[in-house]
């Protein structure tokens, strides 16, 4: 069932798990993503960019995708805006069906992100849509700022910023960042600023760039009050890998084929993350719901 992004992190939040918010840009990854929720009877958040948008999942083929899929199951499924800060993208999507959007403003001058948060805010809420924000500045790991102290979330500041905009969860900078870290290297996250942001902040917190981060500090975040975790270039990777598995297995293999086993992949690999953020068996069903085989 399709709901707010809002609904399944407060319940998150309130029991101390993460839910795994995955970009996808087509039908093989948002199909895998909300069938592995299903039988592992977890919550999950289907996102995607402008970027992304732009490039392949269009928004208007992408909509009614998740909303078909979110039907068919009986867990809940949200559809997020990824990472924008163009307020005509942000209108365009809550009144194309997205449940949540993120506005990204960690860029901007503190009170300008402030001031633009509210608005989204106001606006999101006036329409049905929950809403994400960024204090701090999650940057990109090919250019080490997962290293940069400066752009780390500061919990003094984090408690003005979500009193003065009313968000409904924020993403923090802890020692991440997006895209792939340079060979042999695993983010140091700063455990101990996260715990004093949960302590400030008593609501969902958001981890961006979960992408190579590691199972053990993936794991530890939940455990220390991290409820949303970004995945898509670890989603992407197993994509891209699965098929050309496949094909190295069998040269003859078929376009079709090579997607279902993308399929596959990200399948699994979706089943297993929500084992290690702890949101499987979140729900008990006492008949099985019907869904429509990929087989």
């Amino acid at each position: 069932m399709l709901t707010s992004m809002k609904a399944i992190l407060d319940e998150a939040n309130r029991m101390n798990y993460g839910v795994m918010a995955m970009n996808s840009v087509n039908m093989e990854m948002v199909r895998a993503g909300i069938m592995a929720a299903e039988e592992e009877r977890s919550p999950l958040i289907i996102q995607i960019g402008p970027g992304q948008m732009a490039n392949l999942g269009h928004k208007e083929e992408i909509v009614p995708l998740v909303k078909e899929l979110a039907d068919r199951v009986r867990v809940p499924i949200a559809l997020n805006l990824d990472h924008t800060g163009d307020f005509d993208v942000i209108m365009d999507c809550i009144r194309a069906g997205f449940t949540n959007v993120m506005f990204d403003g960690s860029s901007l001058p503190y009170e300008e992100n402030l001031k633009k948060t509210a608005l989204v805010v106001a606006y999101a809420h006036a329409n049905g849509c929950s809403v994400e924000a960024e204090l701090g500045h999650v940057g990109q790991a090919v250019d080490d700022d997962d290293y940069k102290l400066d752009l780390y979330t500061q919990p003094d500041q984090a408690a003005e910023f979500v009193a003065a905009t009313g968000v409904d969860a924020l993403a923090v900078a802890i020692g991440t960042a997006h895209g792939n870290y340079p060979k042999g290297r695993v983010p140091k996250i700063d455990f101990e600023r996260l715990q004093e942001l949960k302590k400030r902040l008593q609501m969902p917190l958001v981890l961006h760039g979960g992408s190579g981060s590691g199972e053990a500090n993936i794991h530890k975040a939940v455990q220390y009050g991290i409820n949303k975790i970004n995945v898509a270039t670890d989603a992407f990777s197993v994509a891209k890998r699965s098929m050309l598995e496949a094909l190295g297995d069998d040269e003859s293999l078929d376009y079709v084929h090579m997607c279902k086993a993308a399929e596959a992949g990200v399948k699994d690999f979706v089943k297993a993350y929500i084992h290690n953020i702890g949101s499987n068996d979140r729900y008990v069903f006492e008949e099985k719901a019907f869904v429509k085989s990929n087989e």
